[in-house]
């Protein structure tokens, strides 16, 4: 093999090879977290597209499973809609796959570039997929990521390609429990719920998501959070505006929740033929079988009008949406106390300090209750490590014993109230900080009697902070506004950074007190254009600035010590590439790459030491003063909550409940508990709580409502 050359892809640095087997690399036909796509000629003057894997995966004995079963899936399926597998080399130090080269764009480019297609040409796509769909169900195989991206809009039609993460029917190669493999906007319901037993009516799923967004320009379900349009997916009805009408109902079924009430690919194929070749289009009715539970359901009559399903879900979005990002709009005139009220439920003393001997591992559910669907609970220590605090639907709040979980008193809450971490309840000053879910109220309880002292609307913010003894509300239109905690009175009120601006104060995250009570706060505010951060730290007592600095590149703050700021720049599609320090002393700035991007990046640090967890699985140290990543692995998690660093350790809260411990020196799995399901059909999520490390102990909540307790010292026993 030829010496590497650079190819400006990746990490700063990252080489690839000039050719692989027989075949010369030309230029970069795309990348991602994987692989890069190279444009290859053979030797006989083919246009060729070879995948080659990245250097850091090829060492993983799991990955390179993955890819001979990526290998044998695409051999399976070549045919006249897929790109055909012209040599690969699954074994080679870099294991590369070379497919025959289909030039056009992807729809996705297509949709970016141009816009929606028209009506016809979204029915002759549909035609093309669904038989696409049905050679690769013949052949035995399971796509699991159709999606914008993977379809190439040849001139001969469109082809299906990336077979990455697809499953032959007889595959050893199972997904792990609670492990989400895919791309959540075109994922079916049972990728999400019940992913081992995944089949073909998934692919089925996916494509009516895509013929969709070709449409329209947009999914059935839509968000800037992959989570959110996750828990629609399992929850809500699509959103087909825009559809043209002939296809709405066909589309319609193809989204169907449960994967026997969808249509086959021959059925659609005969839908969408006619359609785009202007006959009436028309699904036989006829019953057919769940391949998953043996149930049959009848495909009706694609052209024949039927009742429209009611939209329960859409106005169950809307509450959610509110309660995760709270309320725009108002202005600081609108702050107000409001009358007392409690509705506490039980009152109880606060614990007496046991010794730590004493704690043994226990677990507890809350006395309110979820709607069915939505039960996850959220939870935060107090400034002294010895007190519990959490919320869940049906819970406003409720005081636990640390020390066994005992309930020592709580408020009632709405039942069908969905949950955030910017939604747990924080300590501040003294008292125990509720924001109520849609953003309505902010009120404070006494944290040994659970009596309501103070509330006070908070409708016009979309922050709050704790920063000692004072609560930082901010504002879309960048006002702050300042509290006094204990008493709800107003401190001071300053116009600081605009609507784009985040904020962060050492320790929030951990939902307790500020270290030193009068830590700065900092806020990142990302200039119009994205080029530029600006990054001011704050006085919480006085709202004075103590200092600006701008910093390159469209940066969020993820967390902050008393030494430096830690922030994570973000691409247009999401994906984090590097690892951003600024010294809060001298204001210098340390920027280390990551070998290869990271989505949907969440992050937690200690001391210098940042660990980045991103959606797919990965989970990343990188050390933020000498720069380079420590160590690497795939958590076999591919959701996840923010990690968190506590002696020695990184800890994650997994989607089936888990909780998860790794050696944060070496990058090893330390332990884990057994998943946490409620067992019913509604096991998904919009938004997971991180765990807690106080007081000796380690806390974490699960889907099925249950908020335990474990030690951390005793990993391999969980």
């Amino acid at each position: 093999m030829a010496s590497p050359r650079s190819i400006g892809f990746g990490a700063e640095g990252a080489e690839e090879p000039e050719s692989v087997g027989a075949y010369r690399l030309e230029s970069v036909l795309g990348a991602g977290g994987m692989g890069v796509v190279h444009l290859a000629t053979s030797p006989s003057g083919m246009r060729l597209a070879v995948k080659v894997v990245h250097a850091q995966h090829a060492a993983d004995p799991e990955f390179r499973a993955r890819f001979r079963q990526e290998v044998s899936a695409a051999r399976r399926v070549s045919g006249a809609f897929t790109a055909s597998v012209v040599d690969a080399d699954p074994e080679a130090d870099r294991p590369w796959m070379a497919t025959v080269h289909i030039p056009g764009p992807t729809l996705a480019e297509r949709v970016r570039d141009s816009g929606p297609l028209t009506a016809e040409e979204v029915r002759r796509l549909g035609a093309g997929l669904a038989e696409a769909l049905r050679d690769i169900h013949r052949a035995g195989v399971v796509h699991r990521d159709l999606k914008p991206s993977n379809v190439l809009l040849a001139a001969d039609g469109p082809k299906v390609i990336d077979f990455g993460i697809s499953r032959p029917y007889d595959s050893d190669l199972r997904t792990e429990t609670g492990k989400l493999i895919g791309t959540p906007p075109f994922m079916a319901p049972e990728q999400f719920q019940r992913p081992r037993d995944v089949g073909p009516a998934a692919d089925v799923f996916a494509m009516g998501a895509v013929l969709v967004h070709a449409a329209t320009g947009r999914g059935p379900f839509d968000s800037d959070s992959h989570y959110i349009v996750a828990y629609q997916v399992v929850h809500n009805e699509p959103d087909l505006t825009g559809v043209p009408d002939d296809l709405e109902p066909v589309l319609r079924d193809c989204l169907a929740k449960d994967p026997g009430d969808r249509p086959t690919p021959d059925e659609l194929m005969s839908a969408l033929r006619s359609a785009a070749y202007g006959s009436e289009a028309h699904i036989r009715t006829q019953r057919f079988r769940n391949p998953v539970r043996g149930k049959s359901a009848a495909a009706e009559s694609a052209g024949a009008s039927r009742p429209s399903r009611r939209v329960r879900g859409r106005a169950r979005w809307v509450l959610g949406a509110l309660a995760l990002v709270g309320i725009a709009g108002g202005a600081v005139a609108g702050l107000q106390a409001l009358p007392d009220g409690t509705g506490t439920e039980t009152v109880a003393a606060a614990p007496e300090q046991g010794a730590a001997s004493r704690f043994r591992p226990w677990s507890v559910q809350l006395p309110g209750k979820g709607t069915g669907e939505n039960r996850m609970p959220f939870c935060s220590a107090g400034p002294d490590g010895h007190s519990l605090y959490c919320a869940a639907p049906g819970v406003a709040v409720a005081r636990l014993d640390p020390l066994d979980g005992k309930i020592l008193w709580s408020v009632p809450g709405a039942a069908g109230a969905m949950l955030s971490d910017d939604l747990a309840p924080v300590v501040a000053g003294g008292r125990v900080l509720v924001r109520m879910p849609g953003g309505g109220a902010l009120r404070a309880y006494d944290p040994g009697t659970g009596k309501q002292v103070w509330s006070v609307d908070v409708s016009a913010y979309s922050g709050v902070r704790p920063a000692g003894d004072t609560v930082l509300l901010s504002a879309p239109d960048g006002g702050v506004t300042a509290l006094n905690s204990l008493t709800g009175k107003l401190r001071w009120h300053h116009r600081i950074g605009d609507r784009r601006s985040q904020w962060i104060v050492p320790g929030d995250l951990g939902r307790g007190d500020s270290p030193g009570g009068a830590a700065l706060a900092f806020v990142a505010t990302p200039s119009a254009d994205g080029a530029s951060t600006s990054v001011g730290a704050v006085d919480p007592a006085t709202g004075a600035v103590r200092w600006q600095s701008r910093v390159d590149g469209r940066l969020r703050p993820v967390a902050a010590d008393g030494k430096a700021l830690f922030l994570l720049p973000a691409d247009a599609g999401g994906l984090t590439s590097a690892v951003v320090r600024l010294d809060t002393a001298t204001r210098a700035v340390r920027r280390t790459p990551l070998t290869s991007p990271l989505d949907q990046a969440q992050a937690a640090a200690d001391g210098d030491t940042v660990y980045v967890f991103g959606a797919g699985g990965a989970l990343v140290a990188v050390d933020s003063v000498r720069g380079g990543e420590t160590w690497r692995l795939d958590t076999g998690v591919a959701r996840a909550s923010r990690p968190v660093a506590s002696d020695g350790r990184v800890y994650l809260t997994g989607a089936d409940g888990r909780l998860l411990a790794f050696d944060a020196h070496k990058g090893v799995l330390a332990g884990q508990t057994n998943p946490r399901m409620n067992g019913g059909r509604y096991t998904f999520t919009p938004a997971l709580p991180a765990p807690l490390a106080a007081g000796g102990r380690l806390y974490a909540a699960a889907p099925d409502g249950s908020v335990f307790a474990v030690d951390p010292g005793a990993v391999t026993a969980w």
